[in-house]
């Protein structure tokens, strides 16, 4: 289809409220992760690949690589912009971007995503091209770096978690807002108030309802890092905080 660059930019107003922030009064990671998401349906929607040729004929959208560059976190009561655009297809992969600002366009954070098609039955990706699924994409000069990987770390400690089920979403998996609850459940950098710099999430396979996954973690040089596996790697992700002097350790 062909879009209009106002078209290919969505923008949501929120005042954040009680249920939006942490402990800090701090706008929760897990609550950004929600909204992100939400951005990303409705304006997917909006450009016409809505669930009458998605969910409806057993196509779902899945995110399988996401990256946040924080500046700060805005908190309780304060009203935030996010704005959110879809980049250029890159074969099966949909980059989709986003920023959080004040209403006076102070940066709080941007993100990168790429979200994949999923065959609901089989599970695995499909190609968009045979679905006949085409989003335009748009280059504005304010996107985040590309969501790379995680990087492997030596694991220095190892828990279970199994899958509620309240954490599973429409999809039949757990949801990709609940990764950054089950990590800054497990860290103490999230109970000293600590805020990272830089997020990055890899979601390697599905986490079931019910599923038990093995999940090792590290922290070394301010960088949180948390695998999970079953029989197979499930997600990678890191939390990057600043060193002493503010600045990202490398």
């Amino acid at each position: 289809m062909t879009a209009t660059k106002s078209e290919l930019l969505y923008t949501k107003e929120y005042k954040l409220l009680s249920s939006d922030v942490d402990m800090f009064r701090r706008l929760r990671l897990s609550r950004l992760f929600t909204m992100l998401q939400e951005a990303a349906i409705a304006h997917t929607e909006a450009l016409g690949a809505g669930r009458e040729k998605t969910l409806d004929r057993g196509l779902l959208w899945v995110v399988g690589l996401q990256r946040i560059e924080i500046r700060a976190l805005p908190g309780y009561d304060d009203p935030v912009v996010l704005t959110s655009w879809p980049g250029e297809t890159r074969f099966t992969m949909f980059p989709r971007y986003c920023r959080l600002t004040a209403p006076d366009g102070t940066e709080y954070l941007r993100t990168s995503a790429f979200w994949t098609l999923m065959d609901a039955e089989s599970r695995k990706m499909i190609d968009p091209k045979k679905a006949e699924i085409s989003i335009p994409g748009l280059v504005t000069g304010e996107e985040a770096g590309f969501p790379l990987p995680p990087k492997n770390a030596p694991a220095a400690f190892t828990r279970a978690f199994t899958v509620p089920y309240s954490w599973v979403d429409l999809n039949g998996h757990m949801n990709n807002s609940r990764y950054p609850d089950l990590a800054e459940d497990l860290m103490p950098e999230a109970l000293r108030g600590r805020v990272p710099q830089e997020i990055r999430m890899e979601y390697l396979a599905e986490a079931r309802c019910g599923e038990t996954i093995t999940v090792e973690g590290s922290f070394a040089e301010d960088l949180l890092t948390l695998t999970g596996s079953t029989d197979k790697k499930v997600f990678r992700l890191s939390f990057r905080y600043p060193n002493d002097e503010g600045e990202l350790s490398r």
